[in-house]
């Protein structure tokens, strides 16, 4: 009614910075070069690049900057027309073991770090929201995984479909993600990357705005 096309796209990406036995972690690299990268090689028609950030690889203690640009692209998204369409949280985080990309269908309500996040805590096995109920709880994207790994793997990348993302940090942010992406009806979506020296750089950053352009096209 009164718009013209389909409405635009706003994802916002997060990656996180270096932790335990990872040093240099890949995600804050494509993150901190992402919009340079998107500035030359162009965004797909309807799609915005929104705010990019590197979060801590914390649990508790990143929540508090992880809620804030949360809110505040809702924040902006609210203030805007009522045309501004809808908004895609898009979360990167390193597999250092990981031979292939994997896009997250699921985050569960468990905290069990195998070491101490950056800010020295290491839950074992508790909820990440208690209010949510035991730790088997799980939130679900309500983006259509397997639809874009398919897309992504027919452009010639090495990718899967994941039931898991663990139950560290990554897992921890997309949980919170997720709860905050159903209460502000936006979506919000998981993928771990492998390590530079497993896929070098220049694929990862191709692969990522690959990505984008399939977010872009689904209804």
């Amino acid at each position: 009614m009164g718009s013209e096309g389909p409405s635009v796209i706003t994802v916002h990406v997060t990656g996180f910075k270096k932790f335990h036995g990872v040093a240099e972690n890949p995600t804050e690299t494509i993150v901190s070069n992402l919009k340079e990268f998107i500035r030359k090689k162009g965004l797909a028609r309807g799609l915005v690049l929104g705010s990019c950030n590197v979060l801590e690889t914390a649990g508790n203690g990143a929540l508090a900057p992880l809620h804030q640009i949360l809110e505040s692209a809702v924040t902006a998204s609210d203030s805007e027309s009522s045309n501004v369409g809808r908004v895609i949280w898009l979360h990167l985080g390193v597999n250092s073991g990981a031979t292939r990309f994997a896009v997250e269908h699921q985050a569960v309500n468990e905290a069990t770090f195998r070491c101490p996040d950056e800010l020295g805590w290491k839950p074992q096995k508790i909820p990440i929201i208690p209010s949510d109920g035991g730790i088997s709880r799980t939130r679900e994207t309500s983006l259509p995984v397997d639809e874009i790994t398919k897309a992504l793997a027919k452009m010639g990348y090495e990718v899967m479909s994941s039931d898991d993302a663990g139950r560290f940090v990554c897992n921890y942010v997309y949980y919170h993600s997720l709860r905050f992406a159903e209460q502000h009806v936006i979506k919000s979506l998981f993928v771990h990357v492998p390590l530079f020296s497993t896929i070098h750089e220049e694929t990862q950053m191709q692969f990522v705005a690959s990505l984008l352009e399939i977010l872009a096209t689904l209804n």
